[in-house]
């Protein structure tokens, strides 16, 4: 059965209108400063290739990162009964809301030369993270990761627990359960946290930036290229937007309503 429709009052379209022109108007403003006749020129030219590459190799790798630990924790975060689970809850969902800067502070503060396990990895493996590609993975996932987990535990959640009970009954172990019952049906989730997680890696710049730098070819992502364009090739730099723009707008169509139900 269809709802009927709601009457909405004058005032509130209005300022409903003028909400979606403060979104609206600065992506038309992308739209019409693009160079379109030399986008494809500038998009592939050797500068952005590089970037794109590393871009796609550092926010890959953050996504398998944030699956394979990302899985465990919403498992456990969605299941399990412990003291302190809102506060872990509440930890592991806060660089969704942190200042990506601040991200990028924390991370040197614990893996740069001299933080809390950096300094282990420096002495005992001669491994430094900071400004270094993996360090640009590292803090892409620390960025990402949240939208994994929490995409993944509101479906652990409304998963109907009485087809893991029976899966039980019938002698299967806690493993077993987990891998042939509660796995597959979360699956459609679990895919659509990985591209959202891949999308906010993609586009994360604060936590770069400040943890990784910003060198041409080692830590330079398309996002950051887009702050050096903007100064010497501002149509470069809006070319490079627009992928961006469309990449994010495509997930964001594609995963709002599981999205929206996670949340």
């Amino acid at each position: 059965m269809t709802p009927a429709r709601e009457w909405i009052p004058a005032g509130a379209l209005l300022l409903a209108a003028a909400g979606a022109l403060l979104v609206v108007l600065p992506l038309l403003g992308l739209l019409v400063r693009a160079p379109w006749g030399d986008l494809w020129s500038e998009l592939t030219s050797s500068e952005v290739l590089v970037s794109l590459r590393l871009s796609l190799l550092c926010s890959l790798s953050a996504t398998v990162v944030a699956v394979l630990l990302g899985l465990p924790l919403a498992w456990v975060q969605a299941r399990a009964e412990f003291p302190g689970r809102a506060l872990l809850r509440g930890l592991t969902l806060l660089p969704i809301v942190l200042p990506p800067v601040v991200g990028g502070v924390a991370l040197l503060a614990a893996f740069g030369r001299r933080g809390l396990v950096g300094q282990w990895l420096d002495s005992a493996f001669g491994i430094r993270l900071p400004f270094s590609a993996a360090g640009a993975a590292l803090a892409e996932t620390f960025v990402a990761m949240p939208f994994f987990v929490l995409t993944v535990e509101g479906a652990l959640r409304s998963v109907d627990r009485r087809l893991e009970d029976a899966a039980r009954t019938l002698g299967a172990g806690v493993w077993r359960v987990f891998w042939s019952v509660t796995l597959p049906l979360v699956r459609p989730s679990l895919l659509a946290g990985a591209v959202l997680c891949w999308a906010r890696a993609l586009g994360e710049f604060g936590a770069t930036i400040t943890f990784a730098g910003n060198f041409p070819g080692r830590t330079q992502t398309l996002p950051l290229a887009v702050y050096v364009l903007l100064e010497s090739r501002p149509e470069a730099g809006i070319a490079v937007s627009l992928v961006l723009v469309a990449v994010s707008l495509a997930v964001l169509v594609v995963l709002r309503d599981r999205w929206v139900r996670a949340l």
